[in-house]
């Protein structure tokens, strides 16, 4: 392991923009092709920093495993995965929240039978709190069409704006928790690399209250 480099697993996708507006002020010098770049795996030219662009779901398992020292995950990702990460700072960013949706006709439907999900951990952790017995389905896209089809009664998924609920013929049931994104650190590396990271969290921290700090 390299104790001059840091290594930090991006989250490709909805959540990228946000997490290169926060490392910029934080004080990372990305350069501007960052955001568009197809390399999976990004050196700064004059800072100790490598970056790794990953799907979202996987951006813990690189950190746990130590592939990456630092990542930024997702409070859904992190709950579902259960991966052995120190959880640093909740960046607030990309806020959105978890719920239970379905069609207007079954929201008094109690208890529900089937529900379909990308969270199965997440859905059956919220259910067994509820004493409710349930059948998980689990999809990986376009959840929205479960109940829609008849394939479940309801779904557990994220809402950011709702849109895609109402334009489907949706609404909320119940609000599970609220979502935002959250800096990760591996243990191990926190361990060896501790004041370099240490220096990384403060001024992430600072970045997340407006205050645009630089990289020594």
């Amino acid at each position: 392991m390299n104790d001059s480099l840091i290594t930090i697993a991006m989250p490709k996708g909805r959540i990228f923009g946000d997490a290169c507006r926060l490392l910029r002020n934080a004080g990372f010098r990305l350069p501007e092709t960052f955001e568009t770049t197809r390399k999976l795996i990004f050196d700064l030219e004059s800072e100790p920093f490598r970056f790794i662009l990953a799907k979202p779901v996987d951006v813990p398992t690189y950190v746990e495993y130590g592939a990456a020292d630092i990542g930024i995950a997702g409070k859904d990702v992190l709950l579902e995965s259960g991966r052995d990460v120190y959880e640093m700072v909740d960046l607030g960013i990309s806020k959105c929240h978890m719920a239970v949706a379905g069609l207007p006709k079954h929201q008094s439907r109690r208890p529900f039978l089937k529900i379909a999900t990308k969270y199965p951990n997440i859905a059956s952790d919220f259910y067994r709190k509820r004493g409710e017995q349930v059948d998980l389905i689990a999809l990986n896209g376009s959840i929205e069409l479960a109940p829609i089809v008849g394939l479940a009664d309801a779904i557990v998924d994220i809402v950011s704006t709702g849109q895609t609920l109402k334009e489907n013929g949706l609404i909320e049931y119940d609000r599970l928790l609220d979502v935002s994104s959250r800096l990760v650190v591996n243990p191990v590396s926190y361990r060896l690399k501790k004041g370099l990271i240490d220096q990384i969290v403060e001024k992430m921290i600072k970045a997340t209250e407006g205050t645009k700090v630089g990289m020594d």
